[in-house]
């Protein structure tokens, strides 16, 4: 059997790598980027597993899947995301912030605006996702994203002797802890064990509540959207959706006489992919229309939504 500390210090099958989107993390942070002494090269300059996992050629990814509606019948849209855990880290935030619809109500004159689900529940999910999971296996990890909730999937369940319920008191015992240190230093994590609590206190007001679901290969953290009431499978009737994706390229489109994919790519921090479907959607829903050809190609709001 290989520990996982064992893993992290052994020695990588892969030796061409490189370390941009790792030192363009450090240099941020002001913290020196010295490869033998964060342990991604041993004493003898050959690149570890713990230096594949932070180099641009990590082989592990993280695979989200957007679906609409509470089941998986209705696909609208996926992404995987590859390279170094931090280049995955910040867009795979990106791509979920994105789609973070905010909404608001009233209370008499005074609007209140809410999330559909609290960013720091969104952050700590998503680095316990990366900092915690089994990386001797070569699976991918999962984040789905349904109407009603948020999956994330990570492969290994917990250490020998710890429990749920441990897990929720804040007790940890750490998979990967040169890895995680790595994270603390920059300043990504706080003390270890406070990940699950923060995300517990983010709902505290809700009465959605996370839930922690744990197999022997596996765990799950199951964020509940805040906004979502059960009401004919729609959101809350009477709360205003403003935020949506869609809604942010309306009101960018709206001071451009006409834009490019490439604008609202570079813009919203979207990839191509899914840029590109959600233009088409916008398309064919009738909010833009599209002229031009191949790289001459632009769109222009519909005059009903200016």
């Amino acid at each position: 059997m290989i520990f996982q500390e064992d893993f992290e210090q052994m020695r990588s099958l892969e030796q061409d790598l490189t370390f941009l989107s790792a030192k363009t993390e450090f240099d941020e942070s002001n913290i020196p980027f010295k490869e033998k002494n964060l342990g991604i090269q041993n004493q003898d300059g050959i690149y570890t597993n713990l230096g594949l996992l932070l180099s641009d050629q990590c082989k592990h990814t993280i695979k989200v899947a957007v679906f609409n509606g509470e089941t998986q019948n209705v696909f609208q849209d996926r992404n995987e995301f590859t390279g170094s855990l931090f280049k995955q880290m910040h867009e795979v935030y990106s791509y979920i912030d994105f789609r973070n619809q905010k909404h608001s109500s009233f209370s008499g004159l005074k609007r209140i605006d809410k999330r559909d689900y609290p960013e720091v529940a969104i952050r700590e999910a998503l680095l316990n996702l990366i900092v915690h999971r089994e990386y001797s296996y070569s699976a991918s990890s999962f984040i789905r994203m349904y109407t009603d909730r948020i999956e994330f999937t990570s492969i290994g369940g917990l250490l020998k002797g710890i429990t749920l319920e441990d897990i929720q008191l804040g007790i940890s015992v750490c998979r990967n802890p040169k890895l995680a240190n790595i994270f603390y230093r920059l300043e990504l994590i706080e003390t270890y064990g406070t990940g699950i609590q923060k995300i517990i206190d983010s709902y505290s007001e809700s009465e959605f509540k996370p839930q922690f679901v744990t197999t022997e290969n596996a765990f799950k953290i199951i964020l509940p959207n805040l906004n979502y009431q059960k009401k004919n499978n729609k959101i809350q009737e009477d709360i205003v959706v403003y935020d949506c994706p869609e809604n942010k390229i309306v009101e960018f489109a709206k001071t451009h006489t006409q834009f490019t994919r490439k604008d609202v790519q570079d813009t919203f921090n979207l990839s191509q992919t899914t840029c590109g479907r959600i233009l088409n959607r916008m398309k064919e829903e009738g909010q833009i229309s599209q002229h031009g050809k191949g790289k001459n190609t632009f769109y222009i709001l519909k005059e009903s939504r200016r």
